[in-house]
């Protein structure tokens, strides 16, 4: 089953019939919000709001963990999340849609594992390639079968927020080699990557990273809602695409 992981601009799909919403519990603690089960064209799927129904939790205080597990546990086989970015490769402007293929994590202190404690065994993953190719592949395919532009690849360097950065600091996301700058592939992806689940993601460009272009010498918070807004319409359409793939 489909599970779609809402970041910022996306905390509901509209677009789902036979709607119910469960409360689900982990070892870990509780997820973001109910799970929300519905079906589009026919096919089962679910939605989690990664920062809460009424987006009140900031990208370091999410409960990756407690999230990965509660879809798990719920059915989910493959994950598609969306999260909004800010552009750093010169391309990738406001209202540009990209499929990352590659992460730098930047982030630190966040609960990053499911194998930690006293009685668990360590455990270490393959992730040379963070995003599931299947899953990207599926994504790239729903959005030309929508006439969706969207771009294919791209290094999504994930911060800690819940600030945006300095312009320094995206000159040396840069050197690194970072194109997207955002706060929560990380742990996300890898947890995923724990769980067995296939996970990629849909990101929303919503501003020039700090003293790119339009944003040499500050980041309007307000465009950037704008931006969010509409690029959002386009996404629930590669969304519903997807979820019938």
């Amino acid at each position: 089953m489909l599970a779609i992981l809402g970041g910022s601009g996306l905390s509901q799909l509209s677009s789902l019939s036979d709607v119910r919403r469960i409360a689900a519990r982990t070892t870990f603690g509780d997820p973001s919000g109910p799970l929300t089960l519905g079906r589009i064209g026919g096919r089962e799927l679910m939605f989690l709001a990664r920062h809460g129904d009424a987006h009140s939790i900031p990208p370091h205080q999410v409960n990756y963990r407690a999230n990965i597990q509660a879809l798990k546990d719920a059915g989910a086989t493959r994950i598609a999340s969306v999260a909004t970015v800010g552009g750093i490769r010169r391309e990738f402007g406001p209202g540009v849609l990209v499929v990352p293929d590659q992460i730098i994590d930047y982030t630190w202190g966040r609960a990053s594992t499911f194998f930690e404690g006293p009685s668990a065994k360590v455990t270490h993953i393959d992730f040379t390639e963070p995003y599931s190719g299947a899953m990207r592949k599926a994504m790239l395919a729903a959005a030309g079968a929508c006439s969706e532009a969207i771009a294919d690849g791209g290094c999504y360097g994930v911060t800690q927020g819940p600030r945006l950065e300095t312009a320094a600091e995206i000159a040396r996301m840069e050197r690194d080699g970072a194109d997207l700058v955002g706060m929560t592939a990380m742990p996300e992806a890898a947890l995923a990557r724990e769980a067995g689940l296939e996970y990629a993601a849909i990101a929303v460009v919503a501003n020039h990273a700090a003293g790119k272009s339009d944003s040499a010498r500050a980041i309007s918070i307000g465009a950037i809602e704008s931006v969010v807004e509409q690029a959002m319409q386009r996404v629930r359409r590669i969304l519903e695409k997807l979820a019938i793939s």
